[in-house]
């Protein structure tokens, strides 16, 4: 054997012929094979089958071919690649349950959404589907560029006309070096409004095409949870969004419920998916489910679960979303070839350059109509030429020995091209008649006005812009159909849904030191006022509880601090612990300031437009403020409300915004207006003047007055009544109010003020930790000037006060086991002739910057 001549040896680095070889085989992978194009939303295999199709005349409007043909033509003269990988691409274009919008209309076994196979492609048959024929109308007019196929004998196209938005109709997901791509597929009526609006708005914005555009449409359905995910991905390119399938519960009459199950999230194999809910049922990971069938048929899909009659059906749902496929994520990257380059882009970029394509396509097909009118009317204004002098050319035509002496006689006689001489020696005796030489005028000057328009559009980007439109208008009509996908307006942090968590009363408490807990509200029981009351929570020697409410484990939990700002929880969320635990730290919940503590905390079931929250501060401002606008609030909190340097707040209550508020302080003044006095403001705003305080007092409490309501007070020794509402007259905001207690050393000053029904418990919180229940109802009902009955028995050698006071819902009373002092109060009243009335309302319309 001869030995090569080292002349023809070259050493490398093997190193640097790896890296070499490896990117080039990168950039194969990443530019022919696994990304789509921006223009046309293609993969070179998928842009392969369809102009094979289209080369082959299988149209929508002809009969089906064998899909083995296809892909011989198109393995054969485009794509050097194995033909099952061909056939699997070209049965996902034809299934309903993978693309939005099919490219391919298979007849035959195409699969199924139960991961059946496709039969094999020498059994099926294929055609181009109507929408697929509009990626390639104009193909033969110019439009785009073509380049050799693989081995040189062949011409493919680049990229297709695509005469609507494919990248983001149908979507594409795919698999390079170093990079993938994962596009979801859109309602083709929306993204086409899309790409209508871009083109009358150059700037306009993520958001406002998220109104035209909500988010994905899959074709199997389902439900997308919230819009935080779709947003991100339109903003940057990447972003994850939460699939749901969409499901009924079925209510039987013989009170056993059924989980009905409509639709799957996408790319979800529902066989598997079933065959996980019955292993999760079989190994008692989901308890509950008596049966399950698939009862899916051509009408649609229908899994149905039977559900035990005790058992809770939501619940199920939710730990099936948990543990099935039956909730997943889809991760958007929003990758594509934009000249020949890898690049991510966010929903207005892929907008853009697809109306960028558009434009090209419309300019290069009428540049190309341009050149045939001009072709044609060149070749009229030579026959145009020769009617007019007939008799001249019939002479010279007949005198010539040859068509070449013929041709050039004319060019030179008549100034005519070798075209336009052509032609005329061509052209027909039957011609010659009058109607023929009207047909030839009638032409030339309808070519003469067409190239005059057409000439005016490449001139006026605006007139390119409209046939834009109307072409994008007309498949829209022909081509539109309803959304599939749902989308739900919340959203989800996580998998663990919050119907997972029983629907139950609980009382929350805070102390003053920042310990939180909840536990059941069954655990506290009712006594008789002037009872000892039972240890309620275990504190340190300087702290006592500061607040406390009763709620639902699934309302949201609103925390206002001292300082303005709120936070927020759910009630689940709270940890629950025994009744004389003393909790966990606020901090460690919620992310509140050094320096900062809650003094104010609220429940709320849902965020609604026209209810209200209003804020009260220690030194008599008032806010009222819209409750949706604290609907979304991050884990460092938000500003609630801007506040006076020295002041707190106070107190929050919800309204329905037409409501009385009254407002009381610690020397027992209280004043009573309508808060519509306070005008809704925004939620960094400071507020106006509620009540005008003497230099010494401070608000106590806030409350909303409802119907038949008597004002409650307890003071700080124990003491408290009950004082109809109608012995408060109503005044105007700012004043400063009228006395609702007679204050003396024995009862001492007001700390809390609440509006009651007598429907309701009282707790009575000291600071020793005591904490009691009382029924309102058993509360004396006294006027305006007294100073109340005793409510709870204090230690006065430990200096032991009450510290906060809250509502809860009625219990019905026990009797208790052992009552420390017998009940002997006598009710203590002040003449109110020697009590002068403080009731002189002060006039104020000086209102806080907002």
């Amino acid at each position: 054997m001869a030995e090569t001549p080292s002349s023809q040896i070259k050493e490398i680095n093997i190193s640097q012929e790896m890296r070499t070889s490896f990117l080039d085989y990168a950039m194969s992978v990443i530019v022919s094979r696994a990304l789509p194009d921006v223009r046309d939303g293609l993969k070179p295999v998928h842009r392969r089958i369809l102009y094979a199709m289209h080369d082959l005349g299988i149209h929508a409007d002809k009969p089906y071919k064998k899909s083995a043909r296809i892909v011989g033509d198109v393995i054969g003269k485009y794509h050097p690649h194995g033909d099952s990988a061909v056939y699997e691409t070209m049965v996902r274009m034809a299934q309903d349950f993978n693309q939005r919008y099919m490219l391919v209309d298979g007849h035959g076994n195409f699969g199924s959404v139960d991961g059946d196979s496709a039969a094999a492609m020498r059994y099926t048959e294929s055609r181009m589907s109507k929408i697929a024929m509009e990626l390639l109308r104009d193909l033969n007019k110019d439009t785009i560029d073509y380049q050799d196929n693989y081995d040189g004998e062949e011409r493919e196209p680049v990229v297709l006309p695509a005469r609507f938005p494919n990248l983001l109709v149908n979507g594409t997901t795919g698999i390079a070096v170093g990079m993938a791509t994962n596009i979801p597929p859109h309602q083709l009526g929306e993204v086409i409004d899309g790409v209508l609006a871009l083109s009358h708005n150059p700037d306009i914005t993520t958001q406002e095409l998220m109104d035209i555009i909500p988010g994905p449409d899959f074709p199997t359905g389902g439900i997308i949870l919230g819009r935080s995910g779709i947003r991100k991905a339109y903003e940057t390119g990447r972003g994850s969004i939460t699939l749901r399938a969409k499901v009924e519960i079925e209510q039987k009459s013989n009170g056993k419920e059924t989980i009905l199950v409509h639709e799957i999230p996408y790319q979800v194999n529902k066989a598997k998916l079933i065959e996980k809910i019955a292993e999760l049922a079989r190994d008692k990971k989901i308890e509950g489910i008596t049966d399950l069938r698939d009862e899916s048929d051509r009408r649609g899909m229908r899994i149905v679960i039977e559900v035990r009659k005790d058992a809770n059906a939501n619940v199920i749902l939710n730990n099936l979303y948990k543990l099935t496929a039956m909730q997943t994520s889809f991760g958007i990257n929003m990758l594509a070839l934009v000249n020949g380059h890898p690049k991510v882009l966010s929903l207005k970029q892929c907008i853009s350059h697809y109306l960028d394509h558009q434009m090209v396509v419309i300019r290069r097909r009428t540049e190309f109509e341009l050149r045939k009118a001009e072709a044609r009317a060149h070749i009229l204004e030579g026959l145009r030429v020769a009617l007019d002098n007939l008799d001249a050319v019939i002479n010279l035509i007949r005198n010539s020995q040859t068509t070449d002496i013929a041709r050039e006689g004319l060019m030179t006689q008549f100034n005519l091209s070798e075209k336009q001489a052509q032609a005329i020696l061509d052209m027909r005796l039957q011609r010659l008649t009058g109607l023929e030489r009207e047909k030839i005028e009638e032409e030339y000057q309808g070519l003469v006005k067409l190239i005059a328009e057409l000439k005016a559009i490449l001139a006026d980007e605006e007139k390119v812009l409209e046939i834009i439109r109307e072409e994008l208008l007309e498949i829209k009509d022909r081509f539109n159909d309803e959304r599939r996908t749902e989308i739900a307006a919340g959203g989800i942090e996580n998998i663990e849904d919050e119907d997972l968590i029983p629907r139950e009363n609980v009382v929350i408490t805070l102390t003053h030191n920042g310990y939180i807990k909840r536990l059941p509200v069954s655990t506290y029981r009712a006594q008789k006022r002037g009872g000892r009351g039972i240890q309620g929570m275990g504190t340190h020697e300087d702290d006592f509880v500061e607040h406390l409410l009763t709620t639902s484990t699934h309302d949201t939990i609103l925390f206002f601090t001292n300082k303005g700002k709120v936070y927020r929880s759910k009630g689940y969320e709270i940890p629950e612990f025994s009744r004389t635990a003393k909790g966990i730290p606020i901090v460690n919940l919620l992310e509140i300031d050094k320096g900062e503590w809650v003094n104010a905390i609220i429940p709320v079931s849902e965020f609604v437009d026209d209810w209200y929250l209003f804020f009260t501060t220690k030194e008599g401002i008032s806010k009222r403020s819209p409750l949706s606008s604290f609907a979304h609030i991050r884990n460092n909190g938000l500003i609630a409300l801007s506040l006076r340097e020295g002041d707190e707040l106070i107190s929050v209550r919800l309204t329905d915004g037409s409501k009385e508020i009254i407002i009381g302080t610690k020397k027992g003044m209280l004043i009573r207006f309508p808060e519509t006095d306070v005008r809704s403001m925004g939620r960094t705003a400071t507020g106006v003047k509620g009540i005008t305080l003497d230099s010494d007092d401070e608000v106590v409490g806030m409350e909303v007055l409802e119907e038949n309501n008597d004002v409650l007070i307890v003071t700080k020794k124990g003491y408290g009544k009950r004082t109809p509402a109608a012995e408060y007259r109503i005044q105007g905001r700012g004043g400063k109010g009228i006395k609702t207690c007679h204050i003396t050393e024995k009862n001492g000053d007001l700390v809390s003020m609440r509006a009651v029904t007598g429907e309701e418990d009282l707790m009575l919180i000291t600071t020793g930790g005591v904490l009691i229940r009382i029924d309102v109802a058993g509360i004396s009902q006294l006027g305006r000037n007294t100073q109340g009955v005793k409510l709870i028995s204090l230690k006065e050698s430990e200096n032991e006060h009450v510290a906060t006071v809250a509502q809860v819902e009625k219990e019905e009373p026990e009797e208790p086991e052992e009552q420390d002092d017998q009940e002997v109060q006598e009710v203590q009243e002040v003449s109110s002739e020697t009590v002068a009335e403080e009731s002189e309302q002060v006039d104020s319309s000086e209102e806080s910057e907002e």
